[in-house]
């Protein structure tokens, strides 16, 4: 009996394995673990954006982000310091619990200028702060132990940056040579991007997952912005000193823009999760190049609020949230991202769990001393503790610190730049309060 043909050619597909007509099932492939960037502004009030509102600054890139994220527009930092602010975005603890309370240990007396920084007694006592940043289980360590790569750029405080936990990095902890905020990673930003373009190139041809720490001196003093951006705000601004710091504001979002079409183009956005966050506020005096007060070093929120901004195509969905987070949020946060469960001891929420932000109770934080008086009791140089909850802000001051202080209650989510102290007409509010915070830490123990 003859087979009809097509029967015929079936077969004959089938024999010469052209046509498998059993084919056997594949095993299921490991998803692809997402790539982390985590962008870092550096003195930039929660203000200072287009999509916060800022009628004169452009920002157009980080607009963009914003669009395509979830944006807590009331994140928080837990201190209006660079240094312990960072290092506790690095590991999901607040100031008091990791150590690393100021910018800098005990000054050495007698010396002045770049002399005291070089000076033998200073390196000893930031290598203690870098021994503490070491033994604990930052982001990037977590990160590295589950076979990703992970590149420092910008500002470092900690010495080599090996000591946070990256497998690459641009800082080397030439302090003695370079300065307290670390050496070659300054450059990011400022002058270069390369060494981001060739971590990418290199893990593309490696197949490894990533995360990028982009925190550049930007748009941190000194404000030295391209002639091209300066000259727009010159006209608009109060001041010079205002129109530098505005046009530093776009001149770290036109590096953002770069970062992010370097990442586009390789084809890489719908497999990275970006994050962004400013390390503490910064309102520009007109007066002179420095910071006017309520802002960086103080407990107001021109110093410790910041926009948090978070992007993962299909995963997370965009929106504006209003509801107070943390910055160390995002400790616990990236780390789930990526398909790992945190350690114990941070005092994160996972930003993409909307259940475990709406549970939220407060944020809370506490603000040092710049020197760290007591490297042995580094808590000692706190200043005060404050919290956030029900659209109500709290600060309580150290009395140590701050003998003449007294309790501040404001309520932000009306008043946002902090203008009435209600702390004499809400006296149950200020008691309740303080109980939480005082549950949260209740400051440090001092001999009697």
């Amino acid at each position: 009996m003859r087979l009809p043909r097509w029967i015929a050619c079936l077969l004959a597909l089938a024999v010469t394995g052209a046509l498998p007509l059993f084919a056997k099932p594949r095993p299921a492939s490991r998803p692809q673990r997402p790539n982390l960037l985590l962008i870092i502004a550096d003195d930039q009030a929660w203000t200072d954006y287009g999509h916060m509102g800022h009628p004169i600054v452009r920002t157009p890139n980080l607009d963009r982000l914003a669009r395509q994220s979830r944006v807590f527009t009331r994140g928080y930092v837990p201190s209006s310091l660079c240094c312990p602010s960072l290092a506790s975005i690095l590991t999901g603890r607040p100031p008091h619990i990791h150590g690393i309370t100021g910018n800098d240990p005990p000054l050495p007396p007698g010396l002045s200028g770049a002399a005291r920084y070089a000076s033998p007694e200073f390196l000893h006592g930031r290598a203690r702060m870098n021994a503490r940043m070491e033994a604990l289980p930052t982001l990037p360590r977590i990160l590295a132990g589950q076979g990703y790569r992970c590149l420092q750029t910008g500002k470092w405080w900690q010495g080599h940056f090996r000591h946070g936990g990256f497998t690459d990095g641009m800082t080397l902890g030439e302090e003695a040579k370079a300065g307290r905020h670390g050496d070659e990673g300054l450059r990011i930003g400022r002058e270069t991007l390369q060494p981001i373009r060739d971590f990418l190139d290199d893990t593309g041809r490696t197949g490894e997952p990533w995360m990028v720490w982009y925190a550049p001196m930007l748009p941190h003093d000194p404000h030295t912005p391209p002639d091209r951006i300066l000259r727009r705000y010159e006209p608009l601004a109060p001041s010079i000193h205002v129109a530098r710091y505005w046009a530093m504001v776009e001149w770290f979002d036109e590096t953002c823009g770069e970062i992010l079409g370097e990442i586009e183009r390789r084809g890489l956005a719908d497999n990275t999760v970006v994050a962004f966050v400013a390390d503490n506020g910064w309102i520009q005096s007109a007066d002179s190049p420095r910071y006017a007060p309520r802002s960086k070093q103080s407990p107001y929120d021109g110093g410790l609020r910041t926009p948090i901004l978070l992007r993962w195509p299909g995963h997370i969905r965009p929106g504006r949230v209003e509801q107070p987070v943390s910055s160390m949020d995002l400790y616990p946060t990236l780390i789930r991202c990526a398909g790992i469960e945190p350690p114990a001891g941070h005092h994160g929420i996972d930003l993409a769990d909307a259940r475990a932000v709406r549970s939220r109770k407060g944020v809370f934080g506490a603000c040092f001393l710049h020197d760290i008086p007591d490297l042995e009791h580094p808590e000692r140089g706190l200043r005060w503790r404050w919290m956030v909850r029900d659209g109500w802000k709290l600060i309580v001051p150290d009395p140590a610190q701050e003998p003449h202080g007294a309790a501040q209650l404001f309520r932000v989510s009306r008043d946002p730049l902090e203008t009435r102290d209600l702390a004499g007409a809400e006296a149950r509010r200020v008691r309740s309060m303080k109980a939480s915070l005082d549950a949260w830490w209740p400051g440090p123990q001092r001999d009697p």
